[in-house]
């Protein structure tokens, strides 16, 4: 059997013995070699350093000549979440202007550490701890290494976030064919966050706005609204827009899309605030009623069994009463439009729209103090688009054709009609 030669890298000497090998690789190895020590990560940004160094050697040569005197200057780049020195050569034309190396922008670019300060801090490591979970690189590189101090780690996640919700409250809205709008709000620092959650023709969900104020008034969800239409979004078809039950919100929306918008509002949060006003005893008959109701496939039935139900509570729990009839019509626009199955348990709660809330909250937990609305804004936004990374289509989104054509008819019912008669007529 074969044997095949190895090279074995224990120590310097080792390298420095190895025949036939220019002075500079001979002390490149000698680093990899002690870095090898340090484990396989240590090893590989040794080398890496080492071939961004010979890059660096290379470019200058084909402006420069070949190597001969020359100043070194000692610059910070980037590696694996925090800046560490290397030695960049340096050279001037003959009329004394800087020969710039592209390499060395390349690799001094802030990109991937920026990058890398991010998805720590979404995914709740504080400031303090970014330095001690950092890769194992090497004693020599780890001591020399900067910008992994509090300070550091937290300009760069202003920055960072600042972008994320420039990019969130810019985008261009009239390039999506949005059937589907979901509004809710999250609770900050004694602020309210009013989010919105769009869904597409063929069922993909984008995070399109957010809008900060103290409460879920009707001021905060215009203003919300009215930034998405002049961003882009067309009302013209119809519009399914799915809300948590707030009165605001519902005033909201008529007030900025009209009759071209069909109200949803939230089953769950009915069924939850109607819980609030019963005692233990009397909450489950009452929600099975209620969840029998809400299923019934004539909604005009379901809207006959809930208005009955109300009136079975008004004698002993009145405030239940007028909760459960407060909106009752807009629980049932869904089924209204000819919807059911898997599409329609999607679109009568605000679930997509809570969940992408609760993925955005995670990313806050480690907040202990709340400096300013832009500071709520600006995590909120991070954690939405955090958040779109893990979407998927929603839960039944090969039914979204139907929703379409009934949207349609929703909004254009004149037209509808006229076809039904010719219809007929045929």
């Amino acid at each position: 059997m074969k044997t095949l030669p190895t090279v074995g890298l224990a120590d310097a000497s080792n390298a420095a013995g190895l025949p036939d090998l220019p002075e500079e690789i001979q002390l490149a190895m000698s680093d990899i070699a002690g870095a090898a020590r340090e484990g396989l990560l240590a090893m590989s940004v040794a080398a890496g350093m080492a071939v961004m160094q010979a890059m660096f050697e290379a470019e200058i040569a084909e402006v420069a000549g070949p190597k001969g005197k020359h100043y070194r200057n000692r610059i910070a780049v980037r590696l694996g979440g925090r800046r560490v020195p290397v030695s960049r050569p340096r050279a001037r034309t003959l009329d004394g202007r800087e020969v710039p190396l592209s390499s060395y922008t390349h690799f001094a670019a802030d990109d991937l550490l920026t990058e890398v300060v991010m998805e720590r801090m979404l995914a709740g490591v504080a400031t303090r701890r970014h330095a001690r979970i950092a890769e194992p690189v090497g004693a020599q590189v780890g001591e020399e290494a900067k910008s992994t101090s509090r300070s550091a780690i937290s300009r760069r996640f202003i920055r960072q976030t600042e972008t994320a919700l420039a990019e969130l409250m810019s985008r261009d809205l009239s390039e999506l064919d949005i059937k589907v709008l979901m509004l809710d709000g999250e609770h900050l620092a004694e602020r309210c966050v009013v989010v919105a959650l769009a869904i597409t023709a063929d069922g993909t969900k984008v995070p399109v706005g957010l809008w900060d104020g103290s409460t879920e008034n009707k001021t905060v969800v215009r203003s919300l609204l009215a930034d998405l239409v002049a961003r882009g979004l067309a009302v013209d078809d119809g519009l399914l827009v799915v809300i948590d039950g707030a009165k605001a919100l519902s005033a909201a929306v008529r007030e900025v899309f009209g009759a071209k918008a069909a109200i949803q509002r939230c089953t769950l949060h009915k069924r939850r605030n109607l819980a609030d006003h019963l005692p233990d005893k009397e909450q489950a008959w009452v929600d099975a009623k209620l969840v029998k109701a809400f299923a019934h496939p004539d909604p005009d039935a379901g809207r006959r069994n809930a208005k009955h139900l109300a009136g079975q509570l008004d004698k002993n729990y009145p405030s239940a009463a007028a909760s459960l009839r407060e909106g009752l019509e807009e629980m049932f626009t869904v089924a209204r439009l000819g919807i059911d199955g898997r599409l329609a348990k999607t679109l009568t709660t605000s679930n997509p729209v809570e969940s992408m809330i609760s993925i955005a909250r995670a990313t806050n937990r480690n907040v202990t103090r709340w400096r300013d609305g832009q500071m709520v804004l600006r995590w909120t936004a991070a954690g939405m688009l955090n958040a779109e990374r893990s979407f998927r289509r929603i839960k039944g989104h090969k039914q979204m054709p139907q929703l379409v054509t009934a949207l349609h008819r929703h909004a254009h019912p004149k037209t509808a009609e006229d076809t039904d008669t010719v219809g007929a007529a045929a």
